[in-house]
């Protein structure tokens, strides 16, 4: 059954969209689900999918995939006569067959849509694979009227980040390009512009004046499975500093823009880039779990982080002398993205001894980047009884006491959407990334050692030395409430 969609959610011209790595881990889970709910739903006008990729098989072969794909990772139901409609939109070209086939396969896509349409490619494929793959859609001359997503990481350094783009823009020209980055996908991302200029509570207070540090911490329980061998080129910092936390920390430090259009955010997200003061070494904790070293594909001697923690500043007139945390790493106690605002503290002399102030920590904003999104407000109030005696208290907001959790999409099917409509707020610019790759120069070249930590833990013991004397605000102390149970 197709849904009814506002007018304006989805593109406006049918799209022919080229997979390439079709067949992989991303496509099989995030992928080709979503690219189906998109389809089923009623969002694009129209579709064809050609999927390329190294594996041998035919366009029946791939349609196979792709239903053991939904089976496997939808997380919706899939009606079979929705399947069947989308199962026709599906082709497949195997990347050994040239430039030449891929062409006419996408042409007669766009002849059998039979109007006026787009092209999106996106690809999902190694770093190391992603200029092969723009020069064959040069080749096949798939340039014009088509947009293209990268997977990151978007280089390895400022120099090869320089390097990437200047060879992007040989085939595509920026405005085309869409560096994709799920976290800025998810609904709670966005909610935090909408939570902070849509409200006259919480912007004025939202500086150096009232923020006492920010943490934005996203630690993993998953290890690397197969992916230990890019991890030995990469590690954490590149895979998910650079390219996730620092985004997080641009959308909620920027400043106001002139409008929710992409390039004002762009603009602000930049200004907040060229403010981050450079990394310092003595300011990060680099981990490794213990048993890193003998995963396949990993050295005996291998000195590639799977944790990290820094501290960073941010050198405006809004941000300066505050600090912001970051934090993530593989195999730890939780699977966690959070955003947490730690408020100064007010004095506390009129409070007499024993009232309990300031004995839990400050006030914090927290937002919860999960798909169905969450935020907390914590703050002391007076115990009922005698006495002044204060206890931690929280008011809480779930996307499921609004009625609306059915109509939140996941990360992967926003973003490709987006893109589809030519909307680059959610996606990184050429400049944003070289100027993280620049602020990175002093910790890339110099890194501290790493230290090694227990599978299970919250990583090596010299992040609590980082942020003294404030404290991790994840393990949290109070769980989150379920809305659905309060009251009842």
């Amino acid at each position: 059954m197709v849904a009814k969609i506002p007018s304006g959610v989805g593109p406006q011209y049918p799209q022919v969209l080229v997979l390439v790595g079709a067949t992989g881990d991303l496509a099989r889970r995030k992928l080709l689900p979503g690219l189906f709910h998109l389809a089923s739903s009623g969002f694009i006008p129209g579709c064809r999918i050609i999927g390329v990729s190294l594996d041998d098989m035919d366009s029946d072969g791939f349609r196979r995939l792709a239903r053991d794909a939904l089976t496997e990772f939808s997380t919706r139901k899939v009606a079979p006569a929705d399947w069947d409609v989308f199962a026709k939109d599906l082709q497949y070209v195997p990347l050994t067959a040239g430039a030449a086939v891929l062409r006419a396969a996408v042409l007669e896509a766009e002849r059998s849509l039979n109007v006026e349409c787009r092209r999106l490619h996106y690809l999902s494929v190694p770093p190391n694979a992603a200029l092969s793959a723009v020069r064959l859609l040069g080749e096949a001359d798939l340039v014009d009227r088509s947009r293209i997503i990268m997977e990151k990481p978007f280089g390895t350094n400022l120099e090869s980040a320089v390097s990437l783009n200047s060879k992007l823009h040989e085939v595509f020209d920026e405005e085309r390009i869409f560096r994709i980055d799920h976290f800025l996908g998810k609904e709670a991302a966005q909610n935090i512009l909408a939570f902070r200029f849509a409200n006259g509570l919480f912007e004025p207070i939202w500086n150096r004046n009232f923020i006492d540090h920010v943490q934005i911490d996203v630690p993993e329980k998953l290890g690397l499975g197969k992916r230990s061998g890019f991890y030995e080129q990469t590690g954490a910092y590149r895979d998910m500093v650079v390219t996730h936390l620092f985004q997080i920390l641009g959308f909620m430090a920027m400043e106001a823009p002139t409008s929710l259009e992409p390039k004002p955010i762009s603009e602000e997200k930049n200004k907040v880039f060229r403010s981050l003061l450079p990394i310092k070494p003595a300011d990060v904790v680099r981990g490794q779990y213990r048993g890193y070293r003998s995963e396949e594909g990993v050295s005996g001697d291998s000195d590639t982080e799977t944790f990290i923690a820094l501290r960073c500043h941010i050198d405006n007139w809004r941000w300066a002398g505050v600090p912001f945390y970051l934090r993530t790493g593989k195999r730890l106690a939780e699977g966690q993205r959070i955003i947490s605002i730690a408020f100064r503290e007010p004095p506390k002399s009129m409070f007499p001894a024993g009232s309990g102030i300031s004995e839990q920590g400050p006030d914090h904003l927290t937002f919860d980047l999960a798909d169905a999104a969450r935020m907390s407000l914590s703050f002391y109030g007076k115990r009922p009884g005698p006495g002044m005696r204060l206890d931690k208290l929280s008011m809480q907001f779930a996307m499921h006491d609004t009625g609306h959790i059915g109509d939140v999409l996941e990360a992967y099917e926003r973003l490709i959407l987006d893109a589809m409509r030519g909307d680059s707020t959610l996606f990184t610019t050429a400049d944003g990334i070289e100027r993280l790759w620049e602020v990175s120069g002093r910790l890339l070249e110099a890194p501290p050692p790493v230290r090694f930590y227990d599978p299970g833990s919250w990583g090596p013991n010299a992040i609590h030395q980082l942020i003294a004397p404030s404290a991790w605000r994840l393990p949290f102390e109070r769980s989150w409430r379920d809305p659905n149970t309060v009251g009842a």
